[in-house]
């Protein structure tokens, strides 16, 4: 058995998780309004099935989320990309990025309190938590595609044009 560190070990570089990362959340985002729509069409053994996907895919996200921020801590925005107008860094820090974060924070008990009403068969305080839990799943996951996309690939052409 090696020392290597486990990014080392499997030979992920700081592009591979971020990309990975993007379409684990596209998926999860895909899966969510498949998931939305079944249970309003009362489809619900699909509708579980489809959640429970949805979960397990937002789980790995997770996973290969800490392991990029372990391996690969940020850089400020000011210093990644120098030639970024001011406007558009406000608009990334205030309008997506921060809501994304306390957002994402704020979903994770709200799921499991959904998923334990589910395993309970509670469909009343189910339905409850999770009229508002949808929404905020769907912002954070679809967000994520938007910040990958933004950081990976919008910022680094605006900043190398300026």
């Amino acid at each position: 058995m090696t020392d290597l560190p486990l990014a080392a070990a499997f030979e992920l570089n700081a592009k591979l998780l971020p990309t990975l990362n993007a379409i684990l959340n596209g998926l999860a985002t895909v899966l969510l309004v498949v998931g939305y729509v079944l249970i309003k069409q009362k489809k619900y053994a699909a509708h579980g099935v489809v959640m429970c996907t949805a979960f397990a895919v937002s789980s790995v996200f997770l996973f290969f989320y800490l392991l990029h921020k372990f391996y690969y801590p940020d850089i400020r925005l000011r210093e990644r990309f120098p030639n970024l107008p001011d406007w558009m860094a406000y608009i990334y820090w205030f309008v997506i990025l921060i809501p994304h974060l306390i957002l994402a924070v704020v979903m994770l008990p709200m799921i499991a309190k959904g998923f334990w009403h589910a395993y309970k068969r509670d469909w009343a305080r189910h339905r409850a938590i999770n009229r508002y839990t949808i929404w905020v799943w769907l912002y954070v996951s679809a967000t994520g595609v938007l910040i990958y996309w933004l950081l990976y690939h919008y910022f680094p052409a605006v900043s190398a044009a300026a």
